[in-house]
């Protein structure tokens, strides 16, 4: 066979092309590209399509910053969501929408705005001032010129304009204001009749037959998850300093180490003359500053006594003037450079001359000096103690993490030897499922949410490793866990519990309680509604059971629970008095309504509640427009979308 492939290869050639090219008319050379990219497009902007690819790096991208701030709380199955993979995917739809309006509008910024806008960046100023050398050092740091970062800058700001007048020019109009002024502040008096579950359950009755029909009904709502008791061992700080000793001689040598730790360093007391010069001054302004500078300077040397004098007449510090220039005990490096070198390099009265600082021009005069000062071992021993013993500790704790990785490892079925080489406690619990840990009563002796260690064991990470087939199923050692760098933690299945329906008698108590509960809260609204009719029957009788009156506003509701307040707020004005009846939580709760009075508001809330009205009709504005846009530039959700979002197939790459 391949002998005579092999001595006609030419014909063999012609009959492959027999069988390709009408394949190319049958399914179009599209589809042979299609085929070859094997790119799923998820949506398209004008014919331009959102990839799989797009999506997932985005994808990674916004899970990798929620793992960043989350750490160890972080839970893949709570926040990646189909809610969270539609509004991902609908906002690169938005940034390739809004891109297309840009470069179609020709909407760009000029250098003036662009250059302001990098100026404004809080990490590349100094001293709040933009700094050429910090910028370059902060794009460094990320991998990026000043060439790049600027286009791309320039590009998110041409993008920014297309909906930043949207959001500029939304205004709420004064009536829409003044109306939701008088609903925010209007003031109603009411009456309240409670009607409270608990004063009728002596009414009401359970039998056997009804806790029966109810679990018979109900067994779904019964089901207790797959749960799993596990054994665990915990290497944290308060392991690992565990019969720590700190010997003397130990703390006298790191005494001496770190002498200069245990000290006060040298502080000095100085006043100074002040004469301020504008930043953005001419150089006449600056001449004539330093000339008055100089000659206070002249004043203030020839006689030190009278420095304070002068400093009250003459300094523009409003802040020391008053205080004869007293500036108040200083550290080294707490003043900017040029002042600090001349009070910690003069003597005792002694006068400096004129030196400048970004704040103006400053003659100084030291008024005391105390010397640096070294504490005793004895003062601090309590402290370099606690050092030493978390150094210590530090370096138990690196031996003992090694030694933990090693033996869980070692021995897979059993964390006991593990415990037993690395001086750690086996801990137990039970009551740990997928989703978290199961309430106390369902879970039984040893339950992990009454345990101190609830919170690890309720670590999504724990519990993720815990399900995994071979800590599960095998019931084998996980290894070691790094819930942060001064916690490990190791787990394994010491047995599972299938979801299973508990027998009625372990769950009969909790029935005849939720079945008491209902028709206690059953009656309380009968008895309720009967009254609320009596009342609406003959509203100008004297009323009976009610509170004394409370005055509330939807801002001070008085501690009226959200119910009752949103029943008495929608009573019409007239005619009064006014009923409603409302159920809240399992009470039931009658509401009289007896005046109405206009509330007011300063014009300090009043204006911001405009502005908030402004923001919110902005944000609306913003998102109809982002509506038309859609249907302008054609956009498609492709079918694609719908496998993605709901998280139907693996990420691509």
């Amino acid at each position: 066979m391949f002998e005579f492939i092999r001595s006609h290869r030419r014909w063999m050639q012609l009959i492959l092309l027999l069988l390709i090219v009408p394949s190319f008319f049958l399914v179009g050379i599209q589809g042979y590209d299609s085929f070859m990219r094997q790119e799923p497009e998820l949506a398209t902007v004008a014919g331009q399509p959102i990839s799989r690819a797009e999506f997932d790096q985005a994808h990674r991208n916004l899970l990798d910053q929620y793992r960043t701030s989350l750490r160890d709380r972080f839970d893949p199955a709570a926040i990646d969501t189909p809610a969270m993979r539609e509004g991902l995917l609908n906002q690169l739809i938005n940034q390739r929408l809004l891109a297309n309006v840009a470069v179609d509008n020709r909407f760009t910024v000029s250098d003036e705005t662009l250059r302001n806008t990098i100026a404004a960046i809080p990490e590349v100023q100094d001293n709040g001032r933009f700094s050429p050398e910090r910028y370059r050092q902060v794009l460094a740091a990320q991998g990026m010129s000043p060439t790049s970062y600027e286009a791309s800058l320039r590009r998110d700001l041409a993008v920014a304009r297309v909906l930043e007048p949207v959001g500029q020019s939304a205004y709420a109009p004064a009536e829409v204001v003044a109306s939701l002024e008088t609903a925010l502040t209007q003031q109603r008096t009411l009456q309240l009749r409670r009607f409270a579950a608990a004063d009728f359950r002596s009414q009401v009755t359970v039998t056997p037959a009804d806790i029966q029909a109810w679990y018979d009904a109900h067994k779904q709502q019964l089901q207790i998850p797959e749960q799993v008791q596990v054994q665990y061992l915990v290497l944290d700080e308060a392991a690992a300093t565990q019969g720590v000793q700190v010997k003397d001689e130990d703390l006298a040598s790191y005494y001496e180490q770190n002498k200069n730790r245990f000290g006060q360093p040298e502080r000095r007391r100085a006043s100074h003359i002040m004469i301020e010069v504008a930043p953005g001054a001419s150089e006449d302004a600056r001449k004539a500053a330093r000339a008055k500078a100089e000659e206070l300077a002249k004043q203030a040397a020839a006689d030190p006594a009278q420095f304070a004098e002068l400093a009250r007449k003459s300094s523009q510090d409003a802040g020391s003037a008053a205080k004869g220039g007293d500036l108040g005990w200083l550290a080294p490096g707490t003043q900017p450079a040029a002042l600090d070198k001349a009070i910690f390099g003069a003597a005792k009265d002694q006068v400096s001359g004129v030196i400048e600082s970004p704040f103006g021009l400053h003659i100084v005069k030291v008024t005391e000096i105390e010397p640096a000062a070294i504490k005793p071992l004895a003062e601090v021993k309590a402290q370099i103690t606690d050092e030493v013993r978390k150094q210590l500790a530090a370096v138990r704790f690196s031996e003992m993490a090694s030694q933990l990785n090693k033996q869980v490892y070692d021995q897979r079925d059993s964390l006991q030897p593990a415990a037993d080489a690395v001086g750690l406690k086996l801990r137990t619990a039970s009551g740990v499922t997928r989703e978290g840990l199961l309430p106390a009563d369902k879970a039984g002796p040893g339950s992990a949410a009454d345990s101190p260690d609830a919170e690890l064991l309720d670590n999504p990470r724990v519990r993720q490793v815990l399900f995994s087939p071979d800590v599960l199923r095998e019931k084998q050692n996980s290894g070691v866990i790094e819930l942060s760098p001064a916690m490990m933690v190791a787990v394994r299945v010491a047995a599972v519990e299938p979801a299973h329906v508990p027998t009625l008698d372990k769950v009969s108590d909790s029935i005849r309680a939720k079945l008491l509960d209902e028709r206690s809260a059953e009656a309380a609204k009968k008895a309720g509604e009967a009254a609320l009719a009596a009342d609406k029957a003959n509203p100008a009788a004297a009323p009976e059971g009610f509170s004394a009156p409370v005055t509330v506003t939807r801002q001070d509701p008085k501690d009226l629970p959200r119910q009752v307040l949103d029943a008495a707020m929608r009573l019409p004005a007239s005619p009064l008095p006014a009923y409603a009846g409302v159920q809240s939580g399992a009470d039931y709760t009658l509401v009289r309504l007896e005046k109405i009075e206009a509330g007011t508001v300063d014009a300090a809330v009043k204006d911001r509640l405009a502005q908030q009205l402004a923001g919110g009709l902005g944000q609306a504005e913003t998102e109809a427009l982002l509506r038309m846009l859609r249907e302008e530039y054609k956009v498609k959700v492709l079918p694609g979308a719908a496998d993605v979002i709901r998280g139907d197939q693996p990420a691509a790459g």
